[in-house]
């Protein structure tokens, strides 16, 4: 009897977070939205080349888009296909969840910013949030709070 090789694939995995958004935001709501890709895009992810930081949601004819996340392509890429970078990203969300947060943009000041990619089965899925801009005292402030939890923490395990 032939022995079979069964390889395991990682599909709970985080493939790219974006921790500046947590330090210049307040995270008011988040929503988690599909990815249109290409091929190229998710082999790459599957390599873990993406990156979020500088990377805002746009609104154009009732879609949304993900615009400024890089994906570097592989050395192993298909020669026929040009990749693109930076290239602008479809988001796959409800018409409900664009109303919502398209209200929310225009309307009441907010932003729109990614904060986790991550494989959800064999699928991309993108966490994205409403957001308020922090104030440089707001940051100081809870980059004071986060300092005193971890102190606690260290203390009362002691």
């Amino acid at each position: 009897m032939a022995k079979v090789n069964v390889v395991k694939k990682n599909n709970g995995g985080t493939i790219a977070q974006n921790k500046r958004a947590r330090h210049d935001y307040f995270i008011e709501d988040k929503f988690e939205a599909g990815l249109s890709l290409q091929g190229w895009e998710v082999k790459s992810l599957r390599a873990g080349r993406m990156s979020l930081v500088e990377s805002y949601i746009i609104f154009r004819n009732n879609e949304a888009f993900l615009f400024g996340a890089q994906i570097q392509q592989l050395l192993s890429a298909s020669t026929h296909v040009v990749p693109e970078n930076t290239r602008t990203r479809k988001l796959l969300l409800s018409r409900r969840q664009i109303e919502l947060l398209m209200g929310a943009v225009n309307q009441k000041g907010y932003s729109c910013v990614p904060l986790a990619c991550y494989w959800k089965g064999h699928l991309v899925k993108l966490e994205i949030a409403l957001v308020k801009g922090k104030q440089l005292h707001d940051k100081r402030n809870s980059e004071k709070d986060r300092d005193w939890q971890r102190d606690k923490a260290r203390l009362f395990h002691k």
